[in-house]
């Protein structure tokens, strides 16, 4: 023990959780918290997300000073802190029993899973909460890698109860692929103290699944992997077996989350046990046939599998503690503490990587042990070094004498005491201790919450200190070396290196805690240097004295910090006197001998490999060219020992300051080249791959999991991959270990971009690397950022600058909640610092736009207050006013359907008494209107609104009174005593709510029933009727359960009940559920047994019932149901209800086209009949002699089917024809049946004609169009093909009178041919809905134009229609023809806002209604055609599937009502059934960098159908696209923005909904990014100011920059443009901005000259024009890197020390060489300019133009290896010189000259050239070296 080295701790601070801090701080505690308290430190890699702890470049230090982070925990409440911050507060039902962090599943983040009795919770880092009912069986919870592993104690009872999951709020986490390492935290109980937490989290009950006995109470253990999962059986494996683990003596001890192992203790076998848990899905080889019958499918599926692998006996008690350490061989090993016994177990295990996966295994004699009184593992030898996933762990052990030992597996490194007195200093959590000493008497008693390198420690006085043993500031090259040495050096060789690391001195390595950067390197260095000494002097007395009094100076601290400012300097002095002496002793030894391969010389020399390849590696980052000339001076003098002349020339040609340390070297030939990662990129470039030499690259960087040279296997991997090289497993044929991101790449570039993405390799890494470097990156990443491969990971994106891409691919893989993280994350990653605030952290869309604007007011011309709510305030977005530009057509739809603002009344200034009743009369017209406007205002405002669930539902105002402007706006009220307000206003009540409900837009997760029930009023009314129809219509109704439903039937409020029908029938439409079908039937009294006295349900009740069960049953051809609603089509109404007898039948009729809804005769074998049936309903004559015969097959109950079905033997057509015609056409829609049409004939004989009422022909021609679907054509010649001829000939000469026509037959000539027309417009307006179709817009604009002036004439038409129609049909049914065809129209256009169709929409709604033919129906009509053009504010349309067809027709059915409560022929309510046809095919493109919508041009091609060929058409977007059956491909087209192409395979299904993962739109939002150079279209609509080139050179002035400045006196006026102001038109990028207003800067003209500012802003241009920003570094870099190596040459200044820039011009050379030779390749050319590159090599080799002095030179070095003198006055500018040319020329080393021309010579003539024998032997050196060196020994003959 006294050899072992002495450390001190650093004390922190004497400890105290800050939970208790935390609790004082929150006030008062309660009465009921107990006294005990817990507390758990851990690791803040563990509450880390795991794509962010798996890339070591990316941490500045293995070490930085970041906090602990603790889990405090008393009683039922949890408080989660870092350093002195609270982070979270939990609060739980009950009592906590024990918390642990775990990675559920595949979730990248943490979750807190806390026990409780019977209860199990799980919490994430956000908040969100599940739990979990379990068993009160469960004693304890352990992590594991794949899920929480659960044990429960053996039960008496004999049942057991594995819980399912219940949510307390949306669905939890999001999910990810990589693999987990966080640092395991489980609470035990241990402490105790006072006070309490806050805030209340509620927690939902679950519900409890039970599984018999024999299942899992046989379990001991169970897994749970997912919240929202059930918990699995845990398995055992026994002799080949899968048995259910039933170890209930085998209590888990420990767990680990990062590699699946668990300890277990039998105390009645005194036995510890490791167990390794496999997941895998074999099959179960299980006791008994019974108990596989008895265990779910679900469990059986997937199952873990516990397999032991040690146990060890004799432990009376089980290990009270138990870790994952690291032998000093880098083998794991599990640690057991046994107290009792006083030592620490310590086994190794043994893991074998198989089929991608880590088998782990303990073979016999693997153990070995240290006394010990505490153990816990620390992170101190190794900081970045790993063990597959586990960190390198050390073990900090109290031994039994009470001290502290270090140990690295067996070694013992050191011992640590604490400091002789304890002072005031920097504590934990702010907490400050008066001065104490720590007196010899005071034992340190305990170890515990370790993290990383800190620790606590207990002394015998009870006192708890927080210690470190290693402390920022840390040197990152000291690190990066020893942790080289780690990862590259033999186990045997680094042990001995550790026992010099941490031995006793006064250089050694980290004697104090708290040393700083330089004294680490310097200690490691003097380590190093030691080594040395220790090899050169193994025969002789070390450490020799210094023989003078100049080299005591210079081996003195005085000389240390003397020298600081002086890198080069510095290290060559200090170097200088090693080398003495290492000469010296070798002279003394053997001048003439090297040195024997003792020990130590071999671990120099693998040392020497392992920094090698850091200092390759440095010199790839540009951030660390001070750390790599102190490491090349460490390294030159290692070289330099061992006499490695290859490595000590490679170093001094990188930095030729070096030679004065070194002094001559000895002309030997070289044992070997060491590698250079330069020489090996630039022949990769030149000459591929597979040419490029592998010695090369250092060994170190191949190899997998090398975090220290990390950075240059990545580079060297992208290069190797630009190049060619194919991947072989994990690695590449040119043996270097890669990781490639998942996705599909057809160019090396494009798999470049994935491997930079697999590799975190983002922009700020580019730009860390040299710039010449980096070329070849760029060169890969523009050349795909045109059209990159879709299906790549979001980072890969942003890589390549397509952030619109990325965010496109993030909204389809993310909710919404983990959006913003991943999208910072992604974009951080991968994005450069100066970028990061372009990128928007929310995602613009329509929701945050509603939301922001839903206080904007507009006024209209009507508005008298324009804070009214009207119900379409929240209309204006930034979307809609994009869609709709700068014109009215949105005010003006307001102003149309507003209802809550008294309308205008014009009258006489001076009214009179008749005045009066004249206004009376003018008002309920108006009022007929009012009433009629919110169904259309339910169709303008549809899915508009997102409405937070915490407000009240609003709705508008029906507002009936009268405002006279003539008389300053007085308010005139309907007269109570002569109309009946209030019955007028119930429906329209009803309505309004229901608009009002439509506004609702889909949300992305469930309504709230608390949120309806707060809405429910105390009395029910027709307004939350209407809500409740309106949510079932958007879905929303999921959330009542079967009680809530019953207390709205129990209220007897018969709108409220229908209402709930319906909405419930469209929330289940065609899932056909048991309990709402029960509830619909309930309202139908055909279903009553025969026995059940018949109740009295209002006919609107039952054909609400009646249309629900369509709905409910749709497409399912339920033969039962079929049968009562057949029945019920002609079944006989007595009492009051006969005047709602046909709607009734028109119900029925609905519900059963719906319920076999295009089904055909497929649907059933007895659908003959009832299509029988339904003619004979229709008064055809094919089903009147089989009236009987049927009647009596389809009789559902005997008794009540004659008096319900028949009036004897008659059938009252009248009432029964329409809804059996609907019936029929809803049963065979798209079927093409001939039969079916050839019996629903249109009359064609004057008998047939009166025969056929003109109503049911209309009907009659929709059913026949809706069964021939595919015939419909939208041309007038297809009109007037539906036409008879008779009809067509009666109608052809009304108006000539030389017709001898009858006047009766005339009349229903015209009857039927209005009809005919309308209903055949009617089929158009079904067939083409939603598509905007022009050819049947025209169609529909010209025939409702024609019947407009048939009414009255108002414009001229052109045409052979037959004019004259008034005279021979009432206006009345003139005009519901009319606005059927308008209605029609507007279903075609729907959310086009068409301005057309609309200026006839307003002037219909504008006629004088004095006459009474313009009704309640007609300005109904009106009204839902204004809502259905302007259809979600523009941003929805309808669907032409079968089942939106069908809601279609509900809703178009042709027959108006005459008044608000007019509801006999069909019921209003089922009017806005549309909603279920609606699709929100609207997209709008949003520009990425400002978040804000744009105009983009969009070509969208629709596939090829029966009419016409494939199609591309382009539209603007705002806009709404085809049906998905149809839809092809979409591509952003234009030169503004970036391309961007989304191709889709058309199916036959409906729209993508809100939240539809599966959606390419994100919900309606296209992320797209405009180039540099282009402006917006709304800023620049027609492109003139886009002209960047005409207008930067204007600006610029680039070709003649004298001239601008002399006459730029006279260009400061108003209208001047600066450079600054026009870079920031074009461009947001922060660099180029901020170049440009440098360039504008008068103080940088003043003090650059001409020539450079020129250059800057050919440069900015070029960046600027070509959208290529990264560029400006690039070409500064360059350029300037030239300007100071040419005023090097021409002055005595020496700017740069070393020839790293010469290998950075020449990597840009290579890689403009290998453009040139096509080895690279790009459409666009380079993305640096071929001529700037060629101009740069011009100008190095001018200046490497041979002097006298650089001959002279050269000739040393090639003849004696000596470098110039730096000493003399001009021997630092010419050895640098010197060493520029060798790199330049890639001049080998001398040894190999002198050796090849020594071969060549004596066989040569004395008058022959060495130059082509030289070229074969130097192939790579250039023909100017080799022509040197020919005329160097041709001269030289003599010598």
């Amino acid at each position: 023990m006294s050899s072992t080295a002495v450390r001190h701790l650093t004390v922190l601070g004497e400890f105290k959780p800050f939970g208790l801090i935390a609790e004082a701080l929150d006030g008062k505690p309660a009465d009921d918290v107990p006294d005990k308290y817990d507390y758990f430190l851990f690791d803040p890699d563990t509450v880390r997300d795991r794509d962010e702890t798996d890339d070591h470049d990316v941490l500045s230090s293995a070490f930085s000073d970041r906090c602990d982070h603790e889990l405090f925990i008393r009683g039922n409440r949890i408080i989660w802190s870092t350093g002195p911050r609270v982070c979270k507060r939990f609060t739980l039902p009950s009592p906590v029993i024990k918390a642990c962090w775990c990675r559920l599943g595949n979730m990248t983040k943490a979750s807190l899973c806390v026990l409780q009795t019977a209860c199990l919770t799980i919490c994430n880092t956000s908040g969100e909460v599940v739990s979990i009912p379990v068993s009160e069986a469960i004693t304890s919870i352990w992590p594991l890698p794949f899920g929480l592993l659960i044990q429960q104690a053996a039960q008496s009872s004999s049942t057991t109860y594995v819980p399912v999951p219940s949510l307390s709020s949306s669905p939890l986490f999001g999910e990810s692929p990589s693999m987990s390492s966080v640092r395991r935290g489980v609470l035990h109980n241990r402490r105790e103290a006072g006070v309490s937490p806050q805030h209340n989290f509620s927690f939902a009950s679950g519900i409890d699944h039970a599984v018999k006995e024999e299942t899992s109470s046989m379990s001991s253990h169970l897994i749970l992997q997912d919240p929202l999962e059930e918990l699995q059986l845990a398995y055992i494996e026994e002799r080949g077996k899968s048995n259910i683990m039933k170890e209930f003596d085998e209590n888990t001890i420990w767990t680990s989350d990062r590699v699946p192992l668990m300890a277990s203790y039998n105390i009645g076998k005194m036995q510890h046990s490791v167990w390794v848990a496999e997941t895998n899905n074999l099959n179960l080889d299980l006791a008994s046939a019974n108990l596989v019958d008895a265990v779910p499918t679900g469990i059986v599926a997937k199952h873990s599998l516990f397999r032991r692998i040690w146990q060890g006996k004799g432990a009376k008690t089980a290990a009270s503690k138990v870790f994952l350490a690291t032998d000093d061989d880098a083998a794991p090993i599990i640690c057991f503490l046994h107290q009792e016994q006083k030592k620490l177990l310590s086994v190794r295990l043994q893991s074998v990587e198989i089929n991608n996966e880590l088998l782990f295994d303990i073979k016999p004699d693997m153990s070995w042990s240290i006394p010990a009184l505490a153990a816990v593992p620390v992170i101190v030898t190794r900081p970045r070094a790993t063990v597959g996933l586990l960190p390198y762990s050390d073990m900090l052990i109290l031994a039994p004498e009470n001290v502290i030992l270090l140990y690295s597996g067996k070694q013992c490194l050191c011992r640590y005491m604490l400091p002789s007195s304890l002072s005031k200093g920097r504590f934990s959590h702010s907490m400050e201790f008066p001065e104490t000493s720590v007196s010899q008497g005071l034992k340190i008693v305990r170890l515990a919450d370790a993290v990383e390198g800190r620790i606590n420690v207990t002394v015998n006085n009870g006192q708890i200190y927080r210690c470190v043993l290693r402390r920022s500031p840390t040197s990152s090259l000291a690190n990066d070396c020893i942790t080289a040495m780690a990862e590259g050096l033999s186990s045997s060789f680094y042990s001995h290196f550790l026992s010099l690391l941490w031995k006793d001195g006064d250089s050694a390595y980290l004697s104090e805690a708290d040393s700083s950067v330089n004294s680490e390197w310097d200690s490691f260095r003097s380590i190093v240097m030691e080594m040395c000494r220790s090899t050169a002097t193994s025969k002789m007395v070390s450490n020799p004295v210094p023989q003078s009094s100049w080299e005591f100076l210079i081996s003195s601290k005085f000389h240390d910090n003397f020298c600081k400012n002086n890198l080069i300097a510095q290290n060559s002095s200090l170097m200088s006197l090693d080398v003495r002496r290492l000469d010296a002793s070798r002279l003394s030894t053997n001048s003439t001998q090297r040195i024997e391969k003792t020990f130590y010389s071999e671990l120099l020399m693998e040392s020497l490999h392992c920094l090698h390849a850091v200092y390759e590696s440095l010199k790839l980052n540009n951030l660390r060219k001070r750390d790599l000339e102190l490491l090349g001076s460490l390294l030159c003098y290692i070289a330099k020992f061992l006499g490695e002349e290859g490595y000590v020339d490679h170093y001094i040609r990188d930095f030729p300051g070096l030679s004065r340390s070194v002094g001559i070297c000895e002309i030997s030939f070289p044992k070997k080249s060491p590698p250079s990662l330069f020489r090996w990129l630039e022949n990769c470039l030149l000459y591929g791959h597979d040419s490029a030499d592998t010695n090369d690259l250092p060994p170190l960087i191949c190899e997998e999991g090398k975090s220290v040279v990390n950075w240059a296997r990545k580079i060297a991997l992208f290069y190797s991959l630009l190049t060619g090289a194919k991947q072989i497993g994990k690695k590449l044929s040119s043996g270097i270990y890669c990781n490639i991101a998942t996705g599909s790449y057809c160019t090396n570039e494009e798999l470049i971009v994935l491997a930079m993405v697999g590799e975190k390799f983002g922009l700020q890494q580019l730009d860390s690397l040299p710039s010449g470097m980096s070329l070849p990156l760029r060169h890969a990443l523009a050349k795909c950022r045109e059209s990159p491969p879709t299906g790549w990971p979001a980072a890969a994106y942003v890589l390549l600058g397509r952030e619109d891409l990325a965010l496109s691919c993030l909204t389809q893989t993310c909710n919404s909640k983990d959006l913003e993280t991943e999208t910072n994350v992604n974009f951080i990653s991968m994005s450069a610092p100066y970028m990061l605030h372009l990128h928007p952290v929310t995602i613009p869309s329509a929701v945050s736009d509603t939301n922001g604007l839903d206080n904007t007011k507009f006024e209209d011309t009507d508005s008298i207050d324009g804070s009214t709510t009207d119900g379409m305030e929240h209309i204006f977005n930034s979307s809609t006013q994009l869609r709709y530009g700068r014109d009215l057509r949105l005010n003006e739809v307001r102003r149309l359907l507003c209802s809550a603002r008294p309308v205008a009344i014009q009258t006489s200034v001076n009214p009179s008494a008749s005045d009066q009743d004249l206004q009376q009369a003018q008002l309920w017209h108006l009022a007929q209107r009012t009433t009629a406007l919110p169904l259309g205002r339910g169709a303008f405002t549809l899915a508009t609104i997102y409405t937070l669930l915490t407000e009240a539902f609003v709705v508008p105002k029906i507002v009936l009174a009268g405002r006279l402007p003539a008389q300053q706006n007085a308010t005139v009220n309907l007269d109570p005593n002569v109309r009946n307000v209030e019955e007028i206003k119930t429906w329209p009540e009803f309505h309004n709510a229901v608009a009002a409900g439509l506004r609702l837009a889909p949300l992305q997760g469930k309504m709230s029933k608390t949120w309806i029930k707060y809405n429910k009023p105390e009395e029910p009314n027709a307004i939350h009727a209407g809500l409740l129809f309106a949510l079932g219509l958007h879905g929303y109704l999921r959330v009542l359960n079967i009680t809530d439903i019953f207390q709205y039937f129990r209220q007897e409020h018969d709108i409220t009940s229908l209402g709930l029908m319906l909405g419930l029938a469209a929330t289940y439409r065609g899932t056909m559920q048991p309990e709402i079908s029960k509830c619909l039937f309930v309202h139908i009294p055909a279903r009553y047994p025969s026995s059940f006295p018949e109740l009295e349900l209002p006919t609107l009740l039952q054909s609400a019932a009646l249309m629900s069960v369509g709905l409910l049953y749709e497409g399912s051809a339920h033969a039962q149901t079929m049968q009562i609603l057949l029945g019920e089509i002609g079944r006989r109404t007595a009492g009051d209800n006969v005047l709602e007898r046909e709607g009734y039948a028109v119900s029925a009729g609905f519900s059963l086209g719906l319920l076999a809804l295009g089904r055909g005769e497929d649907a059933l074998g007895f659908m003959e009949t009832v299509v029988d049936k339904l003619f004979h309903y229709i008064g055809g004559r094919e089903g009147r002699n089989q009236d009987r015969s049927i009647s009596s097959t389809l009789s559902i109950d005997d008794n009540r089917a004659a008096a319900q079905m028949m009036e004897g033997t008659a059938v009252n057509v009248d009432v029964t024809a329409p809804g059996a015609t609907i019936a029929l056409a809803l049963m065979f829609l798209r079927t093409e049946s001939q039969a079916i049409v050839s019996k629903l004939s249109i009359p064609r004989t004057q008998f047939e004609l009166q025969y056929v009422r003109p109503d049911f022909i209309m009907l009659r021609v929709i059913a026949r169009n809706l069964i021939m679907w595919s015939r419909i054509h939208p041309s007038q010649d297809w009109v007037q093909s539906q036409i008879p001829d008779i009809i067509k000939n009666g109608v052809k000469f009304l108006g000539d009178d030389t017709n001898d026509i009858d006047e009766m037959d005339a009349e229903s000539f015209v009857q039927a041919y209005v009809n005919i027309v309308a209903g055949a417009c009617i089929s158009l307006g079904l067939r083409f809905a939603g598509t905007k179709d022009g050819h049947a817009h025209e169609l529909l604009y010209n025939y409702a134009v024609y019947f407009l002036n048939e009414i009255k004439p108002v414009s001229a038409t052109s045409g052979n229609l037959p004019k004259g129609l008034s005279r021979y049909v009432d206006r009345g049914t003139l005009e519901i023809c009319l606005h059927l065809i308008v209605l029609s129209l507007c279903v075609v256009m729907a959310g086009s806002g068409h301005l057309q169709t609309f200026k006839l929409l307003r002037f219909l709604r504008s006629r004088n209604s004095a006459d009474g033919h313009v009704n309640y129906g007609v300005q109904m009509a009106v009204s839902l055609a204004i809502g259905f053009l302007f259809l979600g504010g523009g941003m929805q349309t309808f669907s032409t599937s079968n089942s939106s067809v069908a809601a279609l027709l509900i809703t178009l059915y042709p027959r108006l009502p005459t008044g608000p409560n007019d509801n006999r022929c069909h019921f209003q309510a089922f009017r806005h059934f549309y909603v279920l046809a609606t699709e929100a095919r609207w997209i709008q493109t949003v520009d990425v960098d400002t978040g804000l919508p744009v105009y983009a041009p969009l070509e969208v091609t629709v596939r090829e159908t029966e009419h016409y060929a494939e199609t591309s058409f382009c539209e603007v977007t705002p806009c709404l696209l085809p049906e998905r059956a149809i839809l092809k491909t979409l591509r952003i087209c234009g030169p503004r923005y970036w391309p961007q192409v989304i191709d889709l395979v058309p199916e036959d299904k409906p729209w993508w909904t809100s939240g539809d993962k599966s959606s390419p739109f994100n919900s309606g939002v296209l992320y797209i990014k405009r180039k540099v150079g282009a402006c917006s279209y709304i800023d620049d609509p027609v492109g003139c100011q886009s002209l960047l080139s005409r207008a930067m050179h204007k600006v610029f002035g680039l070709t003649n920059l004298k001239g601008q400045r002399t006459s730029s006196s006279g260009q400061n006026g108003s209208g001047s443009v600066t450079v600054d102001q026009l870079v920031g038109t074009f461009s947001s990028d922060p660099s180029l901005i901020a170049f440009a207003q440098l360039c504008c800067d008068p103080s940088w003209k003043s003090r650059s000259d001409i020539d450079f500012q020129e250059f800057c802003l050919q440069v900015l241009f070029e960046c600027v024009s070509k959208d290529r920003p990264a560029l400006l570094q690039v070409y500064l870099s360059l350029y300037t890197t030239m300007g100071s190596m040419a005023g090097q040459v021409t002055s005595d200044t020496v700017v740069l020390c070393d020839s790293l820039s010469i290998s950075n011009l020449k990597l840009a050379l290579a890689y403009n060489e290998a453009l040139l030779s096509g080895r690279l390749t790009s459409s666009r050319g380079g993305i640096v300019q071929s001529n700037f590159i060629a101009c740069l090599q011009k100008q190095v080799e001018a200046l490497l133009d041979c002097s006298q002095d650089l001959k002279d030179d050269f000739c040393n070095y090639l003849y004696s290896g000596i470098w110039p003198n730096v000493e003399e006055p001009q021997g630092n500018k010419r050895s640098i010189l010197l060493s520029w040319y060798l790199q330049w020329f890639c001049v080998p080393a001398p040894p190999a000259v002198k050796s090849a021309v020594d071969k060549v010579k004596p066989k040569l003539k004395s008058s022959s050239s060495l130059v082509p024998f030289l070229r074969l032997l130097f192939p790579k050196a250039h023909v100017n070296a080799i022509t040197e060196i020919d005329k160097l020994f041709s001269s030289t003959d003599g010598r």
